[in-house]
């Protein structure tokens, strides 16, 4: 075993890098010894032992960021492909998640249907995107299931943007959108366990990373749905007049993008069902399918890059030639991560502490109120806007869910970088104490149309972070088991789906201010959760350090035995 000493600071190369990655690491470590050796030679006179104390801690810190630096880069260059597969699988999931809010009246017109009606698509999507979410982990037994699933996933995406426009019913609508949501559950499960499985301990930049391209696509979906939407009414009946002017029809599908949202007065726009069509939105959904198309053809070319397909079964698959990097035993990365139901079944929850489950139930907590805070945020921050006190204008408060998004895709890229340098209960504590003080004072600056904007933004680059950042944190506590990434993605969708119909129900029974109150309340305690979270993980911790000469001894006594 090669030993360096730097800067007072023992460096073992073999601890941090494998036998096949010392090669690549040589020179930097050599570089970096010369250089230490040399402010070595340089003894501090008497009466600075302090400040030589001081270089010597800020030096083996600079060492340890240049050999963490080193060992990230290593990692994303080996699992280059599949990195960036995962990455583009989840833009085809953030297309797919954004443009039913600005196209629900288009497609209304579309299937001829009423207000009431059409948006039964929503909970179609959200419903089966939460079935899929919790089956999900059912391929992911091989990695032939998992991309095989990933690739099925990807392709149906495209398929369902291509077969929309010929939904001229809404029943067939809603199937489309279910199939669609069921593809992104798959999606969003197996992506998390895959990038967690290359990373493990190294996970949370790379995780981020994924939940940024997820607003990517969803910015991008919207962008090309614009240019075809109908400015007037998209349903031409035999009386038709011009009543029905584009502002109101721009108030109204804002107000229907969030999906539980109460629908007050909609007889008042002329909504004919009856009458000639003329919606263009067609070519919008082509256009996407179309820049889908990508998607699935990565994923297929991953299968071939890694040896899985049929025509390729002459040589090995390629990922058993090539040793894990990460620091865990290889009994661990042999174990499949099953799906919702196989992770429960009683011959594997046997021999875990309570802990176990209770920091599952926390993190799925967590992710729940946090996810629904989103969803509730995007959903009825247009309808609080437009409503008394503040009686925003239409177009200005039409703005407020892309300046929610936005900020929640730069916050995700912004915390690539801070996840790599701070630990994840750290980013965690700051972005939930950050979601309260900001609705905190929503709820003061009530009046405020300016606020609300700054607050807007503030609240997405904030709570950005909590999925990924929640879910590096309970994966490293749990060992990487791939149990808490089911549990928290099915959590998150639930949330999602349950939160928003809750607030809608109040804001509908209590008015647009419950809103704020509702989003507040359920932010505390969710921060109040993740508080006994971090409590539990330090209970979970000690147990374990107990039981681990328990363990040793058992170990001992059978290799006497034997």
């Amino acid at each position: 075993m090669t030993e360096y000493q730097e800067c007072g600071v023992h460096l073992q190369r073999s601890t941090l890098f494998p036998p096949r990655e010392r090669e690549a690491t040589s020179s930097v470590l050599v570089i970096t010894i010369s250089w230490t050796s040399h402010r070595q030679s340089v003894q501090p006179a008497e009466g600075n032992q302090t400040q030589a104390a001081e270089r010597s801690s800020i030096c083996s810190q600079g060492a340890t960021m240049r050999l963490l630096d080193e060992r990230i880069w290593l990692l994303f260059r080996r699992h280059l492909q599949q990195t960036l597969t995962y990455w583009s699988v989840f833009f085809s999931f953030g297309l797919c998640i954004a443009f039913l809010g600005p196209t629900i009246l288009d497609l209304r017109c579309q299937t001829q249907t009423t207000l009431q009606q059409i948006t039964w698509v929503f909970f179609s999507q959200q419903f089966f995107l939460l079935v899929g979410s919790t089956v999900g982990g059912l391929f992911k037994k091989t990695l032939l299931s998992s991309l095989s699933a990933l690739f099925a996933s990807a392709l149906v995406i495209s398929l369902v943007f291509a077969i929309i426009p010929l939904c001229h019913h809404v029943i067939l609508l809603s199937v489309a959108m279910g199939v669609a949501g069921a593809a992104m559950g798959v999606i969003d499960t197996i992506g998390n366990l895959q990038l967690v499985r290359l990373y493990q301990k190294d996970s949370a930049v790379f995780l981020q990373a994924l939940h940024f391209f997820i607003g990517l696509g969803a910015l991008v979906s919207p962008l090309v749905v614009d240019p075809f939407l109908a400015e007037n009414s998209c349903v031409l009946s035999a009386n038709w007049t011009a009543n029905s002017s584009g502002s109101d029809l721009e108030h109204l599908r804002n107000t229907l993008a969030g999906h539980g949202a109460p629908l007050h007065n909609a007889s008042q726009y002329p909504l004919y069902t009856e009458g000639v069509v003329v919606t263009r939105v067609s070519y919008a959904f082509w256009i996407m399918a179309v820049i889908n198309l990508p998607v699935p053809a990565a994923v297929l070319a991953l299968m071939f890059h890694e040896r899985l397909v049929r025509c390729c079964r002459s040589s090995p698959p390629l990922i058993t030639k090539k040793p894990d990097i990460s620091s865990h035993p290889a009994k661990e990365q042999q174990q499949g991560h099953g799906g919702l139901l196989d992770c429960c079944r009683p011959s594997n929850l046997q021999g875990h502490p309570a802990t176990f489950f209770i920091i599952h139930a926390l993190g799925g907590a967590i992710v729940f109120i946090t996810d629904g805070i989103i969803g509730c945020y995007a959903g009825f921050v247009y309808t609080y806007a437009v409503s008394p006190p503040l009686l925003m204008g239409y177009k200005a408060a039409g703005c407020l869910d892309s300046v929610f998004w936005a900020s929640i895709t730069a916050g995700r890229l912004c915390f690539i970088f801070f996840s790599y340098r701070y630990a994840a209960p750290a980013l965690l504590s700051v972005s939930l104490v950050g979601v309260i003080l900001v609705q905190l004072l929503l709820l003061i600056f009530y009046s405020s149309h300016v606020f609300l904007f700054m607050a807007t933004c503030v609240l997405g680059l904030c709570i950005s972070s909590v999925f990924p950042s929640m879910l590096a944190f309970t994966e490293d506590v749990l060992d990487y088991k791939g149990s808490a990434t089911i549990v928290l993605v099915t959590s998150a969708s639930t949330g999602e789906m349950l939160l928003q119909l809750l607030v809608g129900s109040v804001i509908h029974s209590k008015g647009s201010y419950s809103f704020l109150l509702c989003t507040t309340i359920t932010s505390f305690i969710g921060f109040c959760l993740f508080l006994l979270l971090l409590y539990v993980h330090r209970v979970h911790r000690n147990l374990r350090t107990d039981s681990t000469p328990c363990l040793d001894m058992k170990d001992e006594s059978k290799s006497g035995g034997s």
